[in-house]
């Protein structure tokens, strides 16, 4: 890979996200709103109502997630803002809440092809976090897959455990199998809500 970038998706950069996504909204047409709807919501507006969707979020703002660029190219992208902008994650058994703390979540990743198995999730989970740090989040919370084997891109759209563990992200609960809750404090520093919102994001410390 060549320099990466990581930047919040504006309404600047929704050409790049429709460049990655491609025709198939980068999964079944779901432009990643899968977690923002109701399941039969979801299922009524997959395709072009889901791309809608997601760009009026993005031209409203705040960003909804982070971009990851090689040049002039979008290669990567996460999910990313307060937990209660996912309603699916409230509806969830396995995903409930697990106390009253207020927390960011990272719910889905897209890689292109030609980027995938490089490292990539590892530092957009860095660049989420440090975008959640600039705007005030405390705790930032995330859903891998904990995979036993090699799984289809496709099913761990969540990221797997080694690429949140290598961010500092710890388990604070498990009412499955293989998907674990894991969290991640920032520890407070210069950074104010809003600081975060650069054209290329460092991790926090």
């Amino acid at each position: 890979m060549g320099r990466i970038a990581f930047k919040p998706l504006t309404a600047a950069e929704w050409d790049d996200l429709v460049g990655l996504f491609g025709p198939r909204g980068a999964c079944g047409g779901c432009w990643c709103m899968w977690w923002r709807l109701s399941r039969r919501e979801f299922a009524r507006r997959k395709g072009e109502g889901n791309r809608r969707a997601l760009k009026r979020l993005v031209e409203r703002g705040p960003a909804p997630g982070i971009l990851a660029c090689d040049g002039d190219r979008a290669v990567g992208w996460c999910c990313v803002g307060p937990r209660e902008d996912f309603p699916l994650l409230e509806r969830s058994r396995v995903l409930a809440r697990v106390d009253d703390e207020p927390v960011w979540s990272i719910v889905c990743f897209f890689v292109a092809r030609d980027h995938r198995r490089k490292g990539l999730t590892r530092r957009l989970v860095a660049a989420a976090v440090s975008y959640a740090a600039g705007r005030g989040a405390r705790v930032v919370e995330a859903y891998p897959i904990d995979a036993g084997r090699a799984q289809p891109d496709a099913f761990v759209y969540t990221g797997l455990v080694p690429a949140f563990a290598s961010n500092g992200f710890v388990e604070v609960a498990r009412r499955s199998q293989r998907r674990p809750i894991m969290r991640r404090r920032i520890r407070r520093g210069r950074s104010r809500p809003g600081a975060r919102s650069a054209r290329t994001l460092k991790p926090p410390r």
